[in-house]
């Protein structure tokens, strides 16, 4: 028999109104199967069936990771490609673990934290995650307005207001099962950059050549572009969402959860992740071969990232760069915004989820709105909004080695995760995730 947890805490959110109870562990019963929509993984209706995993490693690929990986492609060419392939299954395997710590668990990443360890960890974890969100959200929402402007001659502050109206809209008055489906389908603009990968000029010789024989080129900014790839691949703020978004599934259709409902939700984030550095693998391709070569070594403006596209559509890439820039910034800004007030919710136990309504969960969503309601005055200050982009994903490298430590005890932790705690495998892939994260900006220092 698993330990059935804690008992409920009596004590009050805002207001008065009283904390939702831990849900315990419940032992499978004969009859019952795991979440409704992942108890297949193949055949027909895959993509309907996808979870949280999927939006997940969608967001992982935002207007961030497009400016980064672009970057990266275009200073170094394909001298740092090699640090993909062995990024996919350390990302994989902290989301994985983020996913089972909600399942299992019952509760969200913070609520987790401030339940196994002192407040003022619990608070250090929040700062890292909020700041690091408030500024993603700002560069997100500016390189989203200053690629509209390359198809329509709108004032840059308009493009940044109507984004951040629309996005707080939906996130506000969609209901949660709808709000997924609109993110599922977000997802498939992804597929752009592999069709820009399959008509572009690629040396493939120099790109096998990267990935047997990997060296740390360009010195220090060579560092500092694996900082950012790391910080845009394992970003902090999925951590909070995937572990939320795991409890926010299951309380739709609330079941025992056992060892296929677990497979199901591993297989459902691993592929989202492994889709997601695919992605980020042909962006960093097609601009080591198209930029690099043109002597575009840094990115400043839109225009310059979308020549990237011209390859595949000619005229229209400014087009389609900012169609590929607005919508995954459509998807990843309210996911942003949605870690922030899970994790704010969680650690002051508030009621959360997206699935409640906006009187039922006030604190929650002006949390929400209040990220992308400050991200629009920090994006106010003249940054530039590609570099804002690089500068976001190294924030978010240096930012996440303390929570996947947090997150590496957790999973070893009985009374959290019961008979579902991390094995070897998970062990010591999230291990390495941790040193890596660790080692890189130490190299830097020792290198600059």
């Amino acid at each position: 028999m698993t330990d059935p947890g804690p008992p409920p805490r009596p004590d009050h959110g805002p207001g008065g109104s009283r904390s939702r109870p831990r849900r315990p562990r419940r032992l499978v019963v004969p009859g019952h199967h795991h979440h409704h929509h992942r108890n297949r993984l193949r055949g027909h209706g895959y993509f309907a069936r996808l979870g949280p995993g999927l939006v997940t490693g969608a967001a992982d690929d935002d207007p961030s990771g497009i400016g980064t990986y672009s970057q990266v492609g275009a200073a170094y060419g394909f001298g740092l490609l090699w640090f993909l392939p062995l990024l996919a299954p350390l990302a994989a395997a902290v989301q994985e673990l983020a996913g089972r710590l909600g399942l299992v668990g019952g509760r969200g990443l913070a609520t987790l934290i401030r339940r196994r360890f002192p407040r003022w960890v619990l608070y250090a974890a929040l700062a890292l995650v909020v700041t690091a969100n408030t500024f993603n959200i700002a560069a997100d929402v500016a390189a989203m307005a200053a690629s509209l402007r390359l198809v329509v001659g709108v004032p840059q502050w308009v493009g940044v207001l109507g984004f951040v109206g629309v996005m707080m809209g939906l996130e506000l008055t969609l209901p949660y099962r709808r709000y997924s489906r609109v993110l599922r389908w977000l997802a498939l603009s992804l597929l752009a950059y592999v069709f820009v990968l399959a008509v572009t000029d690629v040396d493939w010789g120099a790109v096998g050549h990267s990935l047997v024989d990997p060296r740390l080129v360009g010195g220090a900014g060579g560092v500092a572009a694996l900082v950012a790839v790391f910080g845009t691949t394992v970003s902090p703020y999925l951590f909070f969402w995937q572990s939320s978004e795991e409890v926010e599934e299951e309380s739709a259709t609330p079941v025992p959860v056992d060892v296929d409902h677990v497979r199901a939700m591993r297989v459902d984030v691993v592929g989202g992740m492994v889709s997601a550095v695919v992605i980020a693998f042909a962006i960093v391709v097609v601009a080591a071969a198209t930029l690099h070569p043109a002597g575009i070594t840094v990115i400043t403006t839109p225009d310059q990232a979308a020549r990237a596209l011209r390859p595949l559509v000619g005229h229209f890439a400014d087009l389609v760069f900012a169609a590929g820039v607005v919508g995954l910034g459509l998807l990843a800004v309210p996911v942003l915004a949605g870690s922030s007030a899970y994790a704010v919710a969680e650690a002051f136990d508030w009621h959360e989820g997206l699935s409640r309504r906006l009187r039922d969960a006030r604190g929650f969503y002006l949390v929400v709105a209040g990220s992308m309601c400050t991200g629009v005055l920090v994006g106010t200050f003249g940054i530039d909004p590609i570099r804002a982009l690089y500068y976001a994903a190294i924030f978010n490298g240096l930012a996440a080695p303390p929570l996947i430590a947090l997150m590496l005890v957790l999973g070893r932790d009985r009374a959290t995760v019961g008979r579902f705690r991390s094995g070897a495998g998970s062990l010591a892939l999230v291990g390495a995730t941790l040193a890596v994260s660790v080692t890189l900006p130490v190299v830097y220092l020792v290198v600059r």
